[in-house]
């Protein structure tokens, strides 16, 4: 399993599997189906609304908590709620956690990666991420607090190499790790010419092409599946490499363009959309 050393020592899957619209036994199975089928990192958040499912797929597992990195994100709405860190810790039924995200720049967030902070300080949470930061937040976290987010999540890939933020992390010590890594599962990125090409040289999936793309790139990324034959598929990605020149050539596939739109009012929605287990508690 290749890994990324982040910039506090802390030795990170590049190979992580999203929960994002997974809930039940689907996601329970899920988990644990992945855990046993070359993935190493789990990725959640309090907004997906299934962190104890997820937790029960951790334990179906069967793995030791110290086999395999955990990651969460604090929803917009927690961000001045000083429990929310333990009761996410409880909700997945785990002591601590391998890295907790803010989720997005909204509401008060400087004192959210404060909290987060306090967390890391205390042994909760072995790493600081952040999420979809532009490059002027990015700064402010960094100037206005004692450490350095780790890394960040991020629209990444082929079509949009993060190119916006890229160079900021990359001074600041930050690493990167795709959300939606396939492009949010765009038809035009799957079925591209150039990665169709390379799929049918190498015996692969488009998927697994833009896959190891990012394994190349020195990218984190989470794919998420609800198929066990593609949730295996997905981790199939290290027994190849793309030559220089494939590398170079998929470069210029750049769109320069994310497939997400940050508006005032999707910022509007995530600083205002409660997870469920607020709505049920409130």
């Amino acid at each position: 399993m290749s890994i990324i050393i982040l910039n506090n020592g802390v030795e990170m899957p590049q190979l992580g599997y999203g929960t994002i619209m997974q809930f039940g036994d689907q996601i329970i199975n899920n988990v644990a189906f992945a855990l046993n089928n070359g993935y190493k990192l789990i990725d959640t958040a309090n907004r997906y609304d299934n962190e104890a499912e997820v937790g029960q797929g951790l334990k179906k597992s069967g793995l030791k908590r110290e086999d395999y990195f955990l990651e969460t994100k604090l929803g917009p709405t927690l961000y001045e709620n000083e429990g929310a860190i333990d009761d996410t810790l409880k909700r997945l039924g785990v002591d601590y956690l391998d890295a907790m995200i803010l989720h997005h720049p909204v509401n008060n967030y400087i004192y959210a990666y404060k909290m987060l902070e306090k967390a890391y300080k205390a042994g909760k949470i072995r790493a600081i991420g952040i999420s979809n930061f532009p490059v002027e937040k990015i700064r402010e976290v960094v100037e206005k607090c004692d450490v350095v987010p780790a890394f960040m999540q991020v629209e990444c890939h082929p079509y949009f190499p993060a190119e916006i933020v890229k160079p900021t992390c990359d001074e600041l010590g930050i690493k990167l790790q795709a959300w939606f890594p396939l492009g949010h599962g765009n038809a035009n990125l799957i079925n591209d010419p150039v990665i169709k090409t390379l799929a049918e040289k190498y015996g692969k999936t488009t998927a697994q092409v833009i896959l190891r793309w990012h394994v190349q790139m020195g990218f984190g990324f989470v794919p998420g599946s609800k198929s066990h034959v593609h949730i295996r598929e997905n981790a199939e990605i290290f027994d190849f490499a793309l030559m220089h020149e494939e590398m170079e050539l998929i470069a210029t596939l750049n769109k320069h363009e994310p497939f997400y739109k940050v508006t005032p009012e999707s910022l509007q929605r995530l600083a205002t959309t409660k997870c469920k287990f607020e709505e049920y508690s409130s």
